[in-house]
């Protein structure tokens, strides 16, 4: 479903990934791990085609992605691949069903079809009673359930998420993460995780380390 062949990038001087190769499967939860300026973020902004490597390909869904126009990667961006940060980065002037509608609305969605599909997966999320709060109005954990509502909107072939549950506490950690696995089982979502929490690594189906801009797959 995912796979690159190759990537590398620098800045300035500095080589932080040094030939990327790896390929993840529909409806894993895979892991990324390693030590700090390892490259694990860079890799999934690429992955995300949130920046461009210097060399190699990434293909997601069988499309090579370096090959498109700035305007075709952002439209399948959108509809092909879902974002959690690790401080969910909700529009703090929206309702948590607004900030859910977001992607889909900019995937020109018609607002009543986003937002039926948008109160599904709040609803799923057993987030229903929430859903006309702002983000001032929510929990930590809450915050975190919406952004993954908000990446899952429009379907996406994958989700990629950067240290999710790096500022929420012991108990909302383990809800997120179970969270995903639930995802996974019931919806067959596929997940990145970029992470430094050994116990939700272990879990996942696959741990992959970045060592000195390599990976090294277990």
């Amino acid at each position: 479903m995912i796979r690159t062949e190759g990537i590398t990038k620098s800045f300035g001087s500095l080589q932080v990934l040094k030939g990327i190769d790896l390929t993840i499967n529909k409806g894993e939860v895979v892991a990324i791990v390693g030590p700090s300026g390892a490259g694990k973020t860079t890799l999934l902004q690429i992955l995300g085609t949130l920046d461009v490597p210097d060399s190699g390909t990434l293909f997601i869904n069988g499309v090579e992605t370096v090959c498109l126009s700035e305007k075709k990667l952002a439209s399948f961006r959108n509809q092909n691949i879902g974002f959690v940060f690790q401080f969910h980065q909700l529009l703090p002037e929206f309702t948590a069903l607004e900030n859910v509608m977001i992607p889909a609305l900019i995937a020109k969605e018609k607002s009543t079809a986003a937002e039926k599909r948008a109160k599904e997966i709040l609803d799923f999320l057993n987030l229903s009673d929430r859903m006309s709060h702002k983000p001032n109005e929510l929990s930590g954990g809450e915050k975190q359930r919406v952004a993954v509502a908000r990446a899952l909107i429009n379907n996406p072939a994958v989700i990629l998420a950067d240290e999710p549950s790096g500022s929420l506490d012991s108990q909302n950690k383990e809800e997120l993460h179970q969270l995903f696995f639930d995802l996974r089982d019931q919806m067959n979502q596929t997940f990145v995780i970029v992470t430094h929490d050994e116990q939700l690594a272990t879990n996942t189906d696959r741990v992959i380390h970045i060592k000195d801009g390599r990976t090294v797959d277990n």
